[in-house]
């Protein structure tokens, strides 16, 4: 290991899974859960504490009180990886409730470390996996009351993992390879498999967002009535673009079928009569990673 305790720690870019259809087998992965949160650098260093997200913004305030927790470690300086999430009354994290505690109650976040980079002026990123993952439980003590905590790891196959994540209805799971070093940017030595299901939604409107992306207003049908779903990417094959065109327009209104849906960039709202397919990720609250899939027959 070489030292770097001479130079002050700063932000390094996380090591990004890559997505893939399903888990990876063999013994020589580990899997962990996909927490459904922001991902999260604490960098620990010269009695001082701050909080980056992946891309290197500085979330130090927000997550205050992980932040506070911090200095109650033992160590003198560190970098640990990990999610900020928010966890429902089942323990499971829920993405809607963080962005609402990030503001409205801080007090509910926590930190699920899941590696570690530096430790006491030691570059851990040339260890492996297993070693600074060690090192990173040795230095969580386990509190359920702390806000950081340390995601622990299975070690059996990966697609029984995967149905036990879907079963409970969590976002996916993570698989590493336990000897693999820590690299920066995107990486085969992590991989990452998403809890995606389908469902059939009504089609309230459409809209282009400032990068030029067209979207789809899905609701629910619930207790008789509407329930507003949340956007899907909406990118129709080619030899159906017209066709889709075409019966959007003939359903044009002026008004949102639901009373009080408002969006930031303008949107054609349509009759709520057509049914469309969507995948997303199963989790709670509106939809996530959505893509609509096919306009149904009428």
């Amino acid at each position: 290991m070489s030292s770097s305790a001479a130079a002050p720690l700063g932000f390094i870019r996380p090591e990004i899974p890559t997505l893939v259809p399903e888990p990876p087998s063999g013994d020589e992965w580990i899997h962990e859960i996909k927490h459904d949160g922001y991902r999260t650098l604490l960098v620990i260093d010269g009695g001082k504490v701050r909080a980056f997200s992946r891309h290197g913004r500085d979330w130090t305030g927000p997550y205050r009180r992980v932040v506070e927790a911090c200095t109650r470690l033992s160590c003198k300086s560190a970098l640990l990886d990990g999610e900020i999430v928010v966890q429902d009354e089942n323990g499971l994290s829920d993405f809607d409730a963080l962005r609402s505690a990030i503001h409205k109650a801080p007090h509910r976040i926590v930190f699920f470390g899941f590696d570690l980079l530096h430790l006491d002026g030691q570059d851990l990123r040339r260890t492996t996996l297993m070693e600074r993952r060690t090192a990173l439980r040795e230095l969580i003590e386990p509190d359920p009351r702390s806000p950081i905590q340390f995601s622990d790891h299975a070690d059996c196959e990966g697609a029984l993992f995967f149905k036990l994540a879907a079963d409970l209805g969590l976002e996916g799971i993570v698989s590493k390879r336990a000897k693999s070093l820590y690299h920066s940017g995107p990486s085969k030595n992590w991989l990452k498999t998403k809890n995606m299901v389908e469902s059939e939604f009504i089609l309230l409107g459409t809209e282009i967002d400032d990068s030029g992306i067209p979207w789809a207003l899905l609701a629910r049908e619930q207790d008789g009535g509407l329930e507003f779903a949340g956007p899907a990417i909406l990118r129709p094959p080619s030899h159906v673009r017209t066709e889709w065109a075409d019966k959007f327009a003939a359903m044009s209104i002026e008004k949102p079928a639901l009373k009080g849906l408002r969006r930031a960039n303008k949107a054609r709202w349509l009759r709520p009569e057509l049914r469309v397919r969507a995948q997303y990720l199963k989790a709670k609250g509106t939809l996530r990673h959505a893509t609509v899939k096919a306009l149904l027959p009428d």
